[in-house]
């Protein structure tokens, strides 16, 4: 890191800025001084706005008790956005213990009754429309799916045969929530494996939200990914909030999501996953 750029950030006496793993999104950093440690993350060439809605979700979280980091200080320093957190010691902990969190997470509506957030979902080339609705699949079909359709097909990644298959997923999936009845929990928002993590006294903590209120089934669909969840998660979970009848088959819905994501952000290395999505969802119309 730069010195001038570290002496601007609002943090004294600082000793060391260690490099460490911080995701595909930003470049992320431990800070130590004389007697405590900051994780810190920057977006080069961004306003400090670029982690209002991050900062919303953190909030949001330390609203309703759930286990996350803490924001210190967010700004930006020679064109680049920067926010500052608690760093956060890592330890061993339950699967069990992770699924009672997320149960308590999504038991938390929102306060409208609609679907959304206070901010729109920002990234490093995607963002999503979190305007509030009463409609899950405006918000989740058209704002989000259409979206990554449209972005694939701009980026020449989907064909034709490609969108008529897309098509009639689209209809299978909207017919199916037309059945099902939607609340607007409280979201993750990015529930991959590698968003939380246990602390050094083994309680779990949900790091790096992208969260806005949705049906909860997003958020365990995206869960069975790329893994990293164990059945004791699951078991734990239905034992405080059980998931509706045909959520075996729905997840399937929030399983492409995460997949077409990926698919635009990194390519034909996600191609044939989004297929057999698309075609388990067809098979299973």
């Amino acid at each position: 890191m730069n010195q001038e750029w570290i002496k601007q950030l609002p943090i004294k006496k600082i000793n060391k800025v260690i490099s460490v793993s911080g995701g595909d999104v930003n470049k992320a950093f431990r800070i130590e001084t004389d007697d405590k440690s900051y994780f810190l993350l920057v977006q080069p060439h961004a306003s400090s706005h670029f982690y209002d809605g991050e900062i919303a979700g953190l909030k949001a979280f330390a609203a309703v008790n759930i286990p996350a980091p803490r924001v210190i200080a967010n700004g930006q320093i020679l064109g680049d956005a920067y926010l500052i957190l608690n760093f956060l010691i890592s330890g061993h902990g339950s699967q069990t213990d992770l699924g009672y969190l997320v149960a308590k997470l999504h038991k938390n509506y929102s306060k409208n009754k609609k679907f959304g957030f206070v901010t729109n979902y920002q990234g490093n080339e995607m963002t999503f429309d979190n305007t509030w609705t009463s409609s899950w699949i405006e918000l989740f079909v058209e704002k989000r799916l259409d979206h990554l359709k449209d972005s694939a097909i701009k980026k020449s990644l989907w064909h034709e045969n490609d969108i008529i298959k897309y098509q009639k997923v689209r209809k299978i999936i909207v017919d199916t929530l037309k059945q099902h009845s939607s609340k607007p929990s409280l979201l993750h928002g990015d529930l991959w494996g590698g968003n939380y993590m246990f602390t050094s006294n083994s309680s779990p903590v949900l790091i790096d939200p992208a969260c806005f209120y949705g049906d909860r089934e997003f958020d365990i669909g995206i869960t069975t990914v790329f893994g990293g969840f164990t059945s004791e998660f699951y078991n734990a979970y239905q034992q405080v909030y059980p998931l509706d009848e045909g959520y075996q088959f729905r997840i399937n819905f929030y399983r492409l999501y995460y997949l077409m994501l990926h698919l635009n952000k990194f390519g034909d290395i996600y191609a044939s996953s989004v297929q057999t999505v698309l075609d388990q969802i067809l098979s299973n119309k």
